[in-house]
């Protein structure tokens, strides 16, 4: 399998999110929980996972990432 990802946040607890593209072009967010609290994997569809809440650092970061690029154009 190959696929892009890009670390999008990093809590102190060990928890990571990625920006991860699919094979197939979809845009996704990767979960990835810390190892006490069981380290499952988790994929949202970008959309979803701005929808949940509750909102966090790593919502922050992927709206910052977001408005990136609006500014590069």
């Amino acid at each position: 399998m190959s696929e892009k990802a890009r670390l999008l946040y990093a809590s102190t607890n060990g928890d990571r999110w990625f920006l991860v593209r699919s094979e197939a072009g979809r845009a996704l967010i990767r979960h990835c929980a810390n190892q006490p609290s069981g380290g499952k994997v988790e994929e949202l569809d970008v959309g979803e996972f701005l929808i949940r809440g509750p909102r966090g650092p790593e919502h922050q970061e992927l709206l910052r990432l977001i408005g990136t690029l609006a500014e590069n154009r």
